[in-house]
């Protein structure tokens, strides 16, 4: 058996690995990342498909091409010419041991004492701070910002802050 690279309608990968695994009782790998975004102004940390509209699927090309090739949601088996193109069981497992590392590590913090920032979101949006500390939680870090010749030293979340430029 062999690897090939099933293409999908856009958003449904997940729904396709499952219906590959659990109804065909096939071996599926969809390989996912974890990511910061801005979302409505906030960053928050989501999990995204590493290829969007791409996962990969062991299967015999004899036995199961056509029950693959047809499951709901599913494009296309990737091919060059007529024949489905064989993915590299090596490939697989580095994507797979990069994904489980990458999923499972700890984000890193954005900010380091004495960075400069910019406060995004909240009341005081747009004013430039200095980064004082992390808090242990992770989300908070404390700035020191200057309003008027006063140093003010607040605590704020660390989603709201981008750097400075």
């Amino acid at each position: 058996m062999n690897w090939y690279c099933i293409r999908t309608k856009s958003q449904r990968e997940t729904y396709t690995a499952q219906q590959l695994s659990e109804n065909l009782s096939l071996e599926v790998f969809f390989p996912q990342m974890r990511r910061q975004k801005l979302i409505r102004r906030v960053r928050r940390m989501v999990v995204e498909p590493m290829f969007p509209q791409y996962l990969f699927c062991r299967f015999e090309v004899g036995s199961f091409y056509r029950a693959v090739r047809y499951t709901h949601e599913v494009i296309d088996i990737l091919s060059f010419g007529a024949a489905p193109t064989v993915v590299d069981e090596g490939l697989v497992e580095q994507l797979r041991e990069w994904s489980t590392q990458q999923m499972n590590s700890q984000a890193p913090s954005l900010f380091s004492c004495g960075d400069r920032v910019q406060i995004t979101d909240g009341p005081m949006r747009g004013l430039e701070a200095v980064i004082m500390r992390d808090h242990s939680a992770g989300d908070r870090v404390a700035v020191l910002l200057s309003i008027l010749g006063c140093d003010a030293q607040l605590t704020i979340r660390s989603c709201q802050l981008a750097k400075a430029v």
